[in-house]
């Protein structure tokens, strides 16, 4: 490989390298691709539970506001490529989008694929040359970039784009790569720390509910006591703790991990008011007057929940339903409305959907993702100190900021 050219290298073959490589090597750039994996795109293939929420189909300013850290570092790439141009861009190159619940952008056909395919499709159609190798560091002259030392040799460029992603999904070679890279040349790291992540409990009843799903449910979580978010939707139990959707986007509220406590509450039924259900539980409680109280709850729970929730209610489980108080009645009311659960830890980083940290945006030009210590050096996608909560911000931003970078070089 030693003695290989090319106006521009962009290392790691993901969500980010490869709208970079695209739009690049669109521009009449020569471009070089440098991923070790054979396919590219491995990450974004199983996104999405493999369907991949390519975007969020929303203004700017909703976006933003789905940025917990400081999202005006986005303004200026977001108004360069917006969701709405992303959607516009992908359809051009023949994939078909659709527009879900909660704005979440798909692919009609439902297959990640079809997302990954059609960025290496036009990369390729574009001349950019996919070189499978690993980059070992980025080399400067005179604080300019000149070339990139890779396993196979030496790449001579002017310019070098990091964009292997955080460290998240390891097995798909995102495993942090890219901060080494940085920070060899400079550049300062923000602690990583997984975000959109399962979070575990000490709660054996979790485990008692492995596989046990919920949908149509309220999940708020609390910082010390302080409601941090809420929102309804889908969520699983697991044998470590909870999961799902609505865990994944509270995961990434919960920043301060080691100095605050976290908890989970769930409304089992947030269609009902406190007086509804009550009047709900008195009809079933009439139904089934003459039933031990462990089989009155059919028609209100999964069939999963009712031992827990007979458990957690303090009433005996086989008590006759016609001899429960009404102090019981309301015990097992507020239990329905505020199912408790416990978070002691995320899980570990290489299950998070995104990594949180990585290069400090406070180096980095947002105008041209260009590092301000290198010249020729640009950022794209999550190796920056840069994430967003679930629904499609994620990619967006890898989309976007590579975007800039490519037309940047």
């Amino acid at each position: 490989m030693s003695g290989m050219k090319a106006d521009a290298v962009i290392i790691g073959g993901g969500a980010a390298g490869m709208m970079c490589s695209a739009v690049a090597a669109e521009r009449g750039l020569d471009v070089i691709l440098l991923e070790p994996n054979k396919v590219l795109g491995r990450k974004v293939r199983i996104t999405g539970k493999g369907r991949c929420n390519v975007t969020n189909n929303c203004d700017i300013k909703e976006f933003l506001n789905n940025i917990p850290g400081d999202g005006r570092f986005l303004y200026s790439a977001l108004n360069r490529l917006s969701p709405r141009d992303t959607m516009e861009l992908f359809e051009s190159h023949g994939l078909k989008l659709k527009t879900e619940r909660g704005n979440r952008v798909f692919p009609v056909s439902d297959n990640a694929n079809d997302v990954a395919g059609t960025l290496t499709r036009w990369l390729t159609r574009a001349g950019a040359r996919h070189v499978r190798s690993s980059a070992v560091r980025v080399l400067t002259e005179n604080g300019q970039v000149c070339g990139v030392e890779t396993d196979g040799g030496r790449i001579s460029c002017r310019a070098a784009v990091i964009s292997t992603g955080g460290m998240s999904y390891p097995l798909t070679g995102s495993a942090g790569a890219g901060y080494r890279l940085a920070k060899e040349l400079g550049h300062s790291i923000t602690p990583c720390r997984p975000s959109l992540v399962p979070l575990e409990s000490e709660d054996e009843y979790c485990a008692e509910m492995q596989g046990f799903s919920l949908k149509n449910v309220t999940l708020s979580a609390y910082e010390n006591d302080k409601l941090i978010y809420r929102e309804l939707g889908e969520m699983l139990f697991t044998h470590f703790g909870v999961s799902g959707p609505l865990v994944l986007s509270a995961s990434s509220h919960m920043r301060n991990w080691g100095s605050a406590k976290y908890r989970l509450s769930i409304d089992l039924k947030p269609a009902l008011d406190e007086k509804k259900l009550d009047a709900r539980l008195l009809r079933d409680f009439e139904k089934y007057a003459n039933r031990d109280f462990a089989n009155a709850l059919c028609d209100l729970a999964g069939k999963t929940m009712i031992p827990v929730l007979v458990k957690l209610s303090g009433i005996p489980a086989d008590e006759k339903v016609n001899s429960i108080t009404r102090q019981q009645r309301h015990e097992l009311l507020r239990l329905f409305k505020e199912f408790p659960v416990s978070v002691s830890s995320p899980r570990p980083i290489d299950e998070a959907i995104v990594t949180s940290g990585g290069v400090s945006t406070k180096e980095i030009n947002p105008r041209t993702m260009e590092s301000k210590l290198v010249d020729g050096l640009y950022f794209a996608g999550e190796v920056m100190d840069l994430d967003a909560y679930t629904g499609g911000f994620n990619l967006q931003i890898a989309w976007s900021t590579a975007f800039v970078a490519a037309n940047s070089i």
